[in-house]
């Protein structure tokens, strides 16, 4: 209420009776309201408003005039509107102060009437006293309520009250502005009293809750909302009461009456003052955001679907192992897109078969060989009996799953009820038009069903996955070939050689650390050679796979043939060379030799390398021979002695050419160890060659060991698990065979030596106890010593040795060799060597230093083999 000043001796204001006047008026109207209400108007009682009111908004002023016209009381709101104080104004002509000199004449009049006992109401436009701080000069329009009364002494007088009618219009503006932004807004406006009902609701709000807008009047938000809903919006509501500050896009879910989809709403709260500042309530701004909230779902599986393809196209295929893959697939699904996951493939393909099942009837066996659970490990029953990882299982003909197998479509197969699967997605893993196996991906009861996008996401992932596994299939069995190529070109079983106890070990690369890898090109050989002599190779062939597998082959082959020709090992080595560098070439070694004299640019052909260490061991004299081609150097332990590297000159790798190749002979005492290896056993990508070099040497500190604890030794001391490359080494420990087991003589070039020999020879095996190998052994010798005689020039050499079979060696300086023939039946001689060939078990002849040897050999009494009669022998040359 505004202050209306009156004169009274009981109280400051001098107008107590305009405020009687006043006061039973508004009385008498609120009481006529409350009676329509049905309360009594005895029942009413005044109390003073607190701010608040309309009157906190416009400017309303009192002041009274006493009888001579002059202002005698000055309110405070007249203060505030005039800007002029109590004691200034107290006094003063208000025609003369307030009035424009032009209009003064009429307002003269006007306050004559007033002051006649006439009320009067108009607008009268004013203007700010000069002098006044902050509104000098300033012009206002005001309505005036003049309102005549009585002083004490029975004098007229008058009480003004004045509106700033300026204020007043801009009031009302903004509240007819106020009117239109709440009716016409679209988006459901609330203004939510402090009890937290609706005081006030719009159009849009009840054209979605039904009703008229005044119908809503007096709801609280459990009449809009399930109850734990309402209870979360009703204590945000008294927070944003209690505090003040504005909740922006809070989401509300409900429904709305006749429709049971669920709505989504985002609502602004923000706290409602009156012109005085206190909190009257809360207004509510909220718009429908369900298509939102959809797109923005669609938009979020989009994203998740894109998320997933590209994690599944990096951590799906990283490997070449079938199994592995399939965790791979479903450690992208689990728990991103489904609950539980399985993988089923088919048993032919892991066991090696040609071509997978394809599109059969669906009911072959399976392999389960991945599955995976974000449920506490709970067993995966969606489509029966659970399957345990491993087991190997089918699925009935007419299951859903046998359909997805037969048809390569993808099915879906509905949870069981009184289950913990809400749903399962079948799809047949399919690459290259073949169906490799089955993946299941299951989602739990309360989670999302699987849609049509989560169908193809399924599809597109099991395909990914597939093509992954139909790859490392394919890898397997190329490995798996050249594996097995490879390991039939090797020695098989435990090598056994003359004076020698050998021990061998052959690790194809990523053996130990379980992972598919090409197989290498590494390769070691023992070769027996005549006169107890044996030729120990390890090679390398650079690269890898099925190429240098070959390749590893035509070189071993090549070597056992040339170490039968009985070539030094560096001539050995230059015909090696020659062959690789015809391995690349269309016409062989021939056309390679032609393209080595033509310019560079001009070779095409394939370059095959490789290097190799060829050694030769002599059990007689112990005595070893080496050639290097570009090989890592022997290592050599001395009974009491640290290991050393034997100085070999390395020469460069086969296939390269155009280098000759140098000998290192070594004699190795009795009880040492000599290694042979390749690059595999002592460098990898984290030693370096020195590095291993220096391990493997210090690894052989103690070779008195057994020789297959020594090899094992190596093997676990080494960095032998990187699996970078293939590993082969090659260790043998010096035996050589005893004096008493070697007969030497030389024999004049004369008839009797024939003779001669003979007795020898038989004296010797009488002193082996090999007496039934006497008669044999004296008509062989007879033979080729003959030969010697007739043939061969200088004076001939006997020798007989003794180890695991009989060899019995002719030296003479002739360089012819000899050839054996056929001899015709009327021909009086040349059986000789055929005679050789039917009693002996092997025989041949070899180029030495100063001339040749023509050795046989025979095997001992009581082994596997028997031996020839003579006789029978004889004859059968007739």
């Amino acid at each position: 209420m505004s202050e209306i000043p009156a004169k009274a001796t009981e109280s400051e204001d001098p107008s107590e009776v305009a405020r009687a006047r006043a006061a039973d008026g508004l009385a008498s109207a609120v009481g006529g309201a409350l009676a329509a209400d049905g309360v009594g108007s005895g029942d009413a009682m005044w109390q003073s408003s607190p701010p608040g009111s309309i009157y906190d908004y416009i400017k309303v002023a009192s002041f009274s005039i006493g009888p001579d016209g002059l202002v005698d009381q000055w309110s405070l709101r007249a203060e505030h509107l005039f800007g002029i104080p109590a004691d200034r104004a107290v006094g003063m002509d208000p025609i003369e102060t307030f009035i424009d000199p032009r209009d003064r004449e009429r307002g003269m009049r006007k306050m004559a009437e007033i002051l006649d006992g006439r009320e009067w109401t108009g607008v009268v436009p004013f203007r700010m006293p000069k002098g006044v701080e902050g509104e000098c000069g300033h012009e206002g329009l005001a309505e005036v309520y003049v309102m005549p009364t009585r002083t004490e002494d029975g004098e007229k007088a008058a009480v003004c009250i004045v509106v700033d009618v300026r204020t007043l219009r801009s009031i009302e503006t903004d509240l007819a502005a106020s009117q239109a932004i709440f009716s016409q807004s679209p988006f459901g406006f609330l203004l939510i009293d402090p009890d937290l009902r609706v005081r006030r609701a719009n159009q849009r709000f009840a054209s979605i809750f039904g009703g008229a807008p005044d119908d809503h009047r007096g709801k609280g938000v459990h009449d809009y909302l399930q109850r734990g809903e309402a209870e979360r919006v009703a204590a945000t509501l008294r927070r944003v009461l209690e505090s003040g500050n504005s909740i922006t896009d809070m989401h509300v879910t409900g429904f709305v009456p006749g429709s049971d989809e669920r709505r989504h709403w985002s609502v602004n709260l923000y706290r409602v003052h009156s012109g005085s500042g206190r909190p009257i309530g809360i207004a509510w701004l909220g718009t429908d955001i369900t298509a939102r909230r959809a797109a923005a779902r669609e938009a979020a599986a989009a994203r998740r679907n894109l998320a997933l393809l590209n994690e599944a196209g990096a951590r799906i295929g990283n490997s070449l192992d079938l199994e592995t893959t399939a965790r791979q697939l479903l450690d992208v699904v689990v728990p991103g897109f489904c609950d539980l996951a399985t993988v089923d493939l088919y048993q032919g393909l892991l066991v090696g078969d040609e071509t997978p099942p394809g599109l059969a009837d669906g009911s072959a066996e399976l392999r389960r060989v991945a599955f995976a659970s974000a449920v506490s490990d709970a067993p995966f029953a969606g489509t029966g009996v659970p399957v345990a990882v491993g087991a190997v299982h089918h699925y009935p003909f007419n299951s859903p799953c046998a359909d997805a197998l037969r048809t390569a479509r993808p099915q879906t197969v509905p949870g069981e009820d009184g289950g913990l699967v809400q749903s399962t997605l079948a799809v047949p893993m399919v690459a290259h038009d073949t169906v490799v196996g089955l993946v299941q991906f299951a989602r739990t009861k309360g989670s999302e069903p699987f849609g049509d996008r989560d169908r193809d996401l399924a599809v597109e992932l099991a395909a990914r996955a597939a093509v992954c596994i139909d790859n490392a299939r394919l890898y397997r069995r190329e490995h798996e070939r050249a594996l097995i190529l490879q390991r039939s070109l090797l020695p098989p079983g435990d090598p056994e050689a003359s004076g020698l106890d050998i021990a061998c070990r052959y690790l194809p690369g990523n053996a130990n650390t379980g992972r598919p890898s090409e197989v290498g090109g590494d390769w070691f050989d023992v070769i027996e050679l005549p006169g107890h002599r044996t030729a120990l190779v390890v090679g390398d062939v650079m690269g890898r796979g099925l190429r240098a597998a070959v390749a590893m082959g035509e070189l071993r082959t090549a070597v056992r043939t040339l170490a039968q020709l009985d070539l030094e090992p560096a001539e050995v080595l230059s015909q090696l060379d020659e062959i690789a560098r015809g391995l690349g070439a269309p016409g062989g070694v021939q056309q390679a030799t032609r393209a080595a004299r033509r310019p560079r640019e001009a070779d095409l052909s394939e370059v095959y390398l490789a290097t190799c260490v060829y050694a030769v061991y002599d059990s007689v004299t112990r005595r070893c021979t080496f050639a290097n081609a570009g090989h890592l150097p022997p290592v050599l332990v001395e009974p009491g002695e640290p290991a050393l590297m034997l100085d070999v000159p390395p020469g460069m790798p086969l296939g390269v050419g155009g280098e000759p190749f140098e000998e290192v002979e070594v004699e190795l005492p009795e009880g040492a160890l000599l290694a042979l290896y390749t690059d595999g056993l002592v460098e990898s990508r984290d030693h370096p060659l020195d590095e291993g070099l220096q391990a493997f040497v210090s690894a052989l500190a103690d070779p008195t060991q057994p020789l297959e604890d020594v090899c094992d030794h190596v093997l676990n001391t080494l960095d032998t698990h990187h699996g970078e490359d293939d590993i082969a080494l090659l260790m043998a420990r010096v035996q050589g065979l005893p004096t008493e087991s070697v007969g030497d003589w030389t024999l004049p070039r004369e008839p009797r030596s024939v003779g001669r020999a003979r007795e020898y020879a038989r004296a010797q095996l009488l002193a082996w106890d090999m007496e039934p190998l006497v008669d044999t052994t004296e008509l062989l010798v007879s033979e080729l010593v003959t030969n010697a005689l007739r043939y061969g020039e200088g004076e001939i050499r006997l020798r007989l040795l003794l180890d695991r079979t009989l060899v019995c060696e002719v030296w003479d300086s002739g360089l012819v060799q000899p050839r054996r023939r056929r001899a015709r039946d009327t021909d009086e001689g040349g059986r000789g060597l055929q005679l050789v060939g039917l009693l002996s078990a092997a025989w041949g002849s070899r180029r030495t230093p100063r001339g040749k040897t023509v050795w046989f050999e025979l095997p001992l009494p009581g082994g596997d083999t028997s031996l020839t009669d003579p006789a029978e022998a004889l004859l059968s040359l007739f």
